[in-house]
C-alpha cells in the first residue's frame, strides 16, 4: 500500500535509481542526499557565472560551454515544450539553456540540463538536478539537495528543500516544500504550503487504515502519487501522503497520514 510502485510511473523518470519500487514511497528521501552527492556535476564557468552573486549578464548553456548571451539570439518560447531557441550567428544551438542576467548560482555543483530557463531572481543553492526543459521562474528558491525531472516548474517565490519533482510536476506560484516528492504531472495550487517538521520535533508516523508505520523522519513533507493536484491555499500536516490522482480542495488544510488513490480532500 505504501510501497514506492503504488504512488509513481518511474519508466520515463531521468533518475529511477533513486527509488526501490518495493520498499516505503518515503525512502527516496533517505536516498536523496547520497545520490545527489555522488552524481558529476559540470564544471561552472565562473568568469560568466559568478559564485553567490546576480550574474550581470544572460548566459547560454550548451554542449558543455557556456556562451554569453550578446553574442547569441533568443527566442523565449514555452520551456516545458521545447520552444526555447538559441541561435549563434545562422546556427541553432540545439538543446540550449537560459540562465537570465540577475540569476544566483551558490556553490559548483548544480547540474542544468537541455531547454532549462531560470529566470532572473531566481537563486539555486547547490546541489541542484535540474531536468530538460524545466522552469526556473523569478524569486524561486532552491535551498539544496533538490533534483527535477523534465519539463517541471518551480515557480515565482516557490521554496524547495530536499525535495524531488518527477517528469512534469509544477509547483508554479508561492509554494513551500520540504522533504517533499512531487509524482509525475502533480500541479500545486497557488499558495501551497508542506509543513514538514512537527512542533515536538519527533518522528513523523503515517496513520493508515491498518496502523501507524514510522518513517523513522524527523523531517517530512508530503508525497503526491503522480497525477495529484491541490488546490490554491491548501495545506498539508507533516506526514501527508496522497495517492495518485487525489485531490487536496482549495483553502482546505489535509491531515497528516494516508489517503487513497483519487481521494477527494475537503
Amino acid at each position: 500500500m505504501l510501497s514506492t510502485k503504488s504512488f509513481f510511473d518511474l519508466s520515463q523518470f531521468p533518475h529511477p535509481t533513486l527509488f526501490d519500487k518495493n520498499k516505503p514511497v518515503w525512502d527516496a528521501l533517505n536516498n536523496l542526499k547520497t545520490y545527489m552527492d555522488a552524481h558529476s556535476y559540470p564544471g561552472l564557468d565562473r568568469n560568466l557565472l559568478p559564485d553567490a552573486a546576480p550574474l550581470p549578464h544572460t548566459v547560454i548553456w550548451h554542449e558543455k560551454s557556456f556562451i554569453p548571451a550578446k553574442e547569441c539570439s533568443i527566442e523565449y518560447g514555452d520551456t516545458n515544450k521545447g520552444e526555447i531557441r538559441v541561435k549563434k550567428g545562422a546556427t541553432e544551438l540545439t538543446g540550449a539553456a537560459v540562465i537570465m542576467a540577475g540569476a544566483i548560482l551558490c556553490g559548483d555543483r548544480i547540474d542544468i540540463a537541455k531547454g532549462v530557463f531560470v529566470e532572473g531572481g531566481a537563486l539555486i543553492k547547490s546541489p541542484a538536478i535540474i531536468g530538460e526543459c524545466t522552469e526556473i521562474r523569478q524569486g524561486a528558491y532552491l535551498r539544496g539537495y533538490c533534483l527535477t525531472g523534465k519539463r517541471c516548474v518551480i515557480g515565482h517565490t516557490t521554496e524547495v528543500k530536499h525535495s524531488i519533482f518527477l517528469n512534469d510536476a509544477k509547483a508554479g506560484h508561492f509554494a513551500y516544500l520540504g522533504d517533499s516528492i512531487l509524482g509525475q504531472d502533480v500541479n500545486l495550487g497557488a499558495g501551497t504550503k508542506f509543513a514538514n517538521l512537527k512542533f515536538l520535533g519527533d518522528n513523523i508516523s503515517i496513520r493508515t487504515k491498518d496502523g501507524t508505520v514510522d518513517t523513522g523522519r524527523r523531517k517530512f513533507g508530503a508525497i503526491l502519487g503522480d497525477y495529484a493536484q491541490t488546490g490554491c491555499n491548501s495545506v498539508t500536516n507533516p506526514g501527508t501522503i496522497i495517492g495518485q490522482g487525489g485531490i487536496l480542495m482549495p483553502n482546505t488544510t489535509a491531515p497528516s497520514g494516508y489517503h487513497t488513490p483519487k481521494k477527494l480532500i475537503r
